[in-house]
């Protein structure tokens, strides 16, 4: 089951004077996720190699999952990331630098900074956060 929240601009802001509609502001916020659904997502499609699933001006969050021998493709981001290892190996580029990659392992990469994964054995599952929205 999918968790939501309607969040009014009014009050977000604690005011609790009645709201008309006309002046209504409001956005649908998904606020429960389940990754393992993305990562069967990933796995029926074979065009893509990561799922977004938050992308918001302030932050955005996915799911990147590379199979042995699969390229990442990706290209400096405009914001910082932050990348969590759910599960496999191989390494994790920044910057001209090789990083070993393990089960656990939270990597920092600066906005416009070179990097990539490569040289995974075993499927790369890793969880991705940008300090802004993903472009």
């Amino acid at each position: 089951m999918n968790t939501y929240r309607v969040l009014d601009h009014d009050y977000c802001h604690g005011t609790t004077q009645s709201l008309k509609i006309q002046n209504l502001h409001y956005f649908l916020l998904k606020l429960e996720f389940n990754t393992k659904n993305y990562i069967k997502e990933i796995k029926k499609n074979t065009d893509e190699y990561f799922r977004t699933f938050i992308n918001r001006e302030s932050l955005a969050a996915g799911i990147l999952l590379l199979l042995p021998s699969e390229k990442d493709t990706q290209t400096p981001h405009d914001s910082d990331e932050i990348y969590y290892i759910i599960r496999g190996d191989g390494f994790l580029k920044i910057n001209k630098k090789d990083y070993p990659l393990s089960e656990g392992k939270v990597f920092f990469v600066a906005k416009n900074v070179e990097h990539y994964f490569f040289g995974n054995t075993t499927e790369l599952a890793v969880l991705y956060f940008f300090g802004g929205p993903d472009s």
